[in-house]
């Protein structure tokens, strides 16, 4: 598996996912600094919720091949700015979470909206607690 960086505001599901994908137990904590779990780097929410953190992601996202936007589609509001992705050097996929809990369709299309006004190359669509959409994503990762 290639280094991941996981970007996403609070509660989006970031550090559920490093924990799913490292096959390790799944409980909540509130992610208070950047943490690295063997490939995967997980990021506090505030990081992309405050402007003056983004030289953080900036520097963090050197370590990482990959970068991965998560969105909360249950969430709504967007932090991830357009043209986001533009910032680094590097190939940037979005990740819409908690599809298990879309209210209907619009939930997930205007993720996918925003992801896409972000500027990430590929767009996933997952529910970490029941795993769907979780085999794509690591596949992808795997091949990366």
């Amino acid at each position: 598996m290639k280094k991941v960086i996981f970007i996403g505001k609070t509660g989006s599901g970031k550090t559920t996912l490093c924990q799913r994908l490292n096959e390790e137990e799944l409980k909540y904590k509130k992610t208070q600094s950047i943490e690295v779990y063997n490939q995967s780097i997980d990021t506090p929410g505030e990081y992309l919720e405050n402007r003056f953190y983004y030289k953080a992601l900036i520097v963090t996202s050197a370590d990482a091949n990959l970068i991965a936007l998560l969105y909360d589609c249950t969430s709504s509001e967007s932090f991830i700015p357009p043209g986001f992705a533009s910032m680094f050097a590097k190939k940037v996929i979005g990740i819409i979470t908690k599809i298990d809990l879309a209210k209907n369709v619009d939930d997930i299309d205007r993720a996918k909206h925003n992801l896409k006004l972000a500027g990430v190359s590929k767009i996933f669509k997952v529910d970490v607690l029941s795993g769907k959409g979780m085999d794509e994503l690591k596949k992808y990762i795997l091949g990366v």
